[in-house]
């Protein structure tokens, strides 16, 4: 084993290396947190009659509300793993988004939407590496100009390219080709079983429903985005060097790790990323229209910090975010008031370990706040109409709220770094 290959975060106890035995047990804690889950969207639905929280079709705009979201945050957490702030994400998704439609609208072929994508996102990424690793310019500043940059350029190129096509102009592209849905077996047996709406069985049945008519091409590569990313940060050397960078980029150095390198991959990398992210919202709309994006970049950054800083957390982030999204979408305050009382059911669990480790006043918190939630659902029949919009943004802000204890950031990231200066 070379210096090289030793290279590693500070052994603080913060965040040890992952190995097989730890990787295990996430996998098996995110398994048993999904079936809790899926448990007491079952019993929510149940008591109070809002069938669509488990529906299919919930589950299926649940997933093209995440996906764009998600890479956001996988984008992110590459930069961020080398120790650079990502806050033009956004743009490079409105890169993304651009170069996503032109790509496919002149080869008539959704494929080329994804290479355009990625270009696109590319494009931003190399810009902001170039500012801030380079010439070392503040990485928030830097992100917000090409947030501004990105927009301008858009608007620009969309009027030079779409200007005389049919249905296009300087704010919106002609339609383009997309992916079509996967038909999978099972599918009709699936949502029949859903409309019986028994307990636990039919919420399966929806889940898989909602999954089998939403696939296309476009949303397997994006998924299998998050367990290779995983395995190139976390069991390989490269990944362990570029981590180191985000944690000690000095000792990094030290070692023989060539840290402008790895900060330069990792945020052309990022850009990649959140630029597929824009392709894909052109491919889940069939056209591209300025302003498509929609602070998805920002959620993103939400969703990772949600998810530590680790592939499936932002995941399971952006995922909730796209399933409050969903529901408010489809079912308006019908939906959302369910919530009211799968919140307060689900505050019962944390309440109950609280007072299992004999934590009486957090305990007491707890219980109170799931019968505020609860007497809320019980006094009211829906939602004013003037929350619904709000709720995925509440719901993400609470969780982040909540979920604060438990977050550790790579110890320098957003710290600017220059060869030589820890010697």
């Amino acid at each position: 084993m070379t210096a090289v290959d030793t290279a590693r975060p500070p052994m603080d106890g913060t965040e040890p290396v992952a190995g097989k035995r730890g990787s295990g047990l996430d996998a098996r804690w995110a398994a048993f947190a999904a079936f809790v889950g899926l448990v007491l969207l079952s019993l929510a639905r149940v008591i109070s009659g809002a069938n669509d929280i488990t529906s299919g079709g919930t589950v299926g705009a649940t997933i093209t509300l995440a996906v764009p979201i998600a890479l956001a945050g996988l984008g992110g957490m590459w930069s961020e793993r080398s120790g650079v702030v990502n806050i033009g994400l956004e743009g490079m998704m409105i890169l993304g988004t651009f170069f996503g439609a032109d790509f496919a609208y002149f080869s008539h072929s959704p494929w080329l939407a994804l290479v355009g994508g990625v270009v696109g996102g590319m494009i931003g990424g190399l810009l902001h590496a170039v500012a801030t690793v380079t010439f070392g310019v503040d990485q928030i500043i830097s992100g917000v100009a090409i947030i501004i940059l990105s927009t301008g350029a858009a608007r620009y190129l969309a009027g030079v390219f779409f200007t005389g096509q049919q249905g296009g102009g300087p704010t919106q592209s002609p339609h383009v080709p997309t992916f079509q849905a996967l038909t999978l077996p099972g599918d009709g047996f699936l949502g029949k079983l859903e409309q019986h709406h028994w307990f636990i069985v039919s919420d399966v049945a929806g889940v898989l429903h909602g999954i089998a008519t939403s696939l296309t091409p476009f949303t397997i590569v994006v998924l299998l985005l998050f367990p290779l990313s995983w395995f190139v940060l976390w069991r390989t050397a490269f990944g362990l060097r570029l981590r180191s960078c985000g944690e000690n980029p000095d000792e990094a150095e030290s070692l023989g790790v060539r840290v402008y390198t790895m900060k330069y991959v990792a945020v052309v990398v990022s850009g990649a990323l959140a630029g597929l992210g824009g392709a894909f919202l052109v491919d889940a709309a069939g056209i591209y229209r300025e302003g498509q994006t929609g602070g998805r970049g920002f959620i993103g950054l939400a969703a990772m910090i949600f998810g530590n800083w680790r592939p499936g957390g932002l995941l399971a982030g952006a995922g909730l975010f796209g399933y409050t999204d969903a529901l408010q979408a489809r079912q308006g305050s019908t939906s959302v008031h369910a919530l009211l009382l799968l919140i307060a059911i689900a505050l019962l669990l944390p309440a109950g370990y609280l007072i299992w480790r004999r934590r009486a006043a957090p305990a007491v918190a707890a219980v109170l706040a799931a019968a505020v939630f609860f007497v809320w659902y019980a006094f009211s029949d829906d939602i004013p109409i003037e929350f619904v919009p709000a709720t995925p943004y509440i719901i993400t802000l609470l969780v982040l709220a909540f979920a604060a204890q438990r977050l550790r950031m790579p110890a320098a990231d957003g710290i600017p770094w220059r060869r030589g200066q820890g010697g």
